[in-house]
């Protein structure tokens, strides 16, 4: 189904946790023909063809008869199927550049945190301590697993592939890509856990995988390796980790360290046991921030060709929940 621009073309923007002028004024400034509004008060419903969300309040797209699609402004959409009145409109998930260059910074930014040592190295500093660590390894000799190998996984596989790392992928289905050992499905996650090192979550949030960074898994991480024992890094969703789990594991040895940027409940709790943990890492939600630069315009220039009558591009299947 396509549209022409129009009187049933407006653009509402529901959003939540982040500041909405910003984003109101960049698609303004991008579509100028059509409204673009944070609020449905005084905009006429059956003028709002497209809606873009993240993490809006359930029911904020309901009595809109007109809607033609709804955006997600975030890498995930797991928000999106939160809303049990959601519309059976087309779901558009976010593949931007930008978004995918961030990522891929702040999983090299960790990953080598814990390759080169640089908290141990921290702790020295501030006690005027100079002491080498003279049993470096290379980065080759460094096993670092990605769990997820959508559009962020394999990018940060290229990242961590043009320092050397030793690299491993798991998807749910089948997945070849060049440079990384590729592992799918329930049965060949345990031998894909086993070699690694240095854990990397970039998952979608599904019935699937919630949950799915618990006791059971870090227990099956690589007891071998040359750091000082499996660490983990989750920058997909919250939902993924069962935080109890990651605090005990760090106590009891399973774990050696992780850093979290996102969390079952967010904002992170000032009572949760992992804020003040020495050897958990933590960043707001951050890793890989949707500009309203660079996001808007990928979002105005999918309804551009949509109204041109070419089809819309990164649909969401609802079965698979991504």
């Amino acid at each position: 189904m396509s549209g022409t621009a129009g009187e049933t073309n407006n653009l509402l923007l529901a959003i939540t946790h982040w500041p909405s002028g910003p984003w109101v004024k960049r698609f303004s400034e991008l579509l100028p023909e059509r409204r673009c509004v944070a609020e449905r008060a005084g905009i006429d419903p059956a003028s709002i063809g497209y809606a873009a969300a993240w993490k809006h309040e359930p029911g904020a797209f309901a009595g809109l008869p007109n809607l033609k699609a709804v955006f997600s402004l975030g890498a995930g959409v797991d928000h999106l199927f939160r809303d049990q009145h959601l519309p059976d409109v087309p779901l558009i998930r976010i593949v931007d550049p930008d978004l995918t260059l961030r990522m891929g910074e702040w999983v090299a930014l960790h990953v080598l945190r814990y390759h080169r040592e640089y908290d141990r190295y921290a702790a020295q500093q501030k006690q005027a301590l100079w002491r080498e660590n003279y049993d470096q390894p290379a980065a080759r000799e460094v096993r670092v697993g990605i769990l997820g190998l959508g559009v962020l996984g394999q990018h940060a596989a290229r990242v961590l592939g043009t320092i050397g790392f030793d690299l491993a992928g798991w998807s749910r289905s089948p997945r070849e890509v060049p440079g990384i050992a590729c592992f799918a499905g329930d049965k060949e996650l345990p031998a894909f856990l086993a070699r690694t090192d240095i854990l990397v979550c970039l998952l979608p949030l599904t019935p699937d995988t919630r949950g799915i960074l618990n006791r059971d898994l870090f227990s099956k991480l690589a007891r071998d390796g040359r750091i000082a024992g499996p660490v983990v890094l989750n920058a997909g969703r919250g939902g993924l980790q069962v935080e109890s789990d990651i605090v005990a594991c760090l106590d009891d040895g399973t774990l050696a360290a992780a850093t979290l940027d996102v969390f079952e409940t967010e904002p992170l709790s000032p009572s949760s046991a992992l804020w003040l943990h020495p050897r958990v890492s933590i960043t707001p939600h951050n890793s890989a921030m949707s500009a309203p630069e660079a996001v808007a315009r990928q979002v105005a220039e999918q309804i551009r060709r949509f109204e041109a009558g070419l089809p819309l591009e990164n649909l969401v299947d609802r079965d698979a929940g991504y």
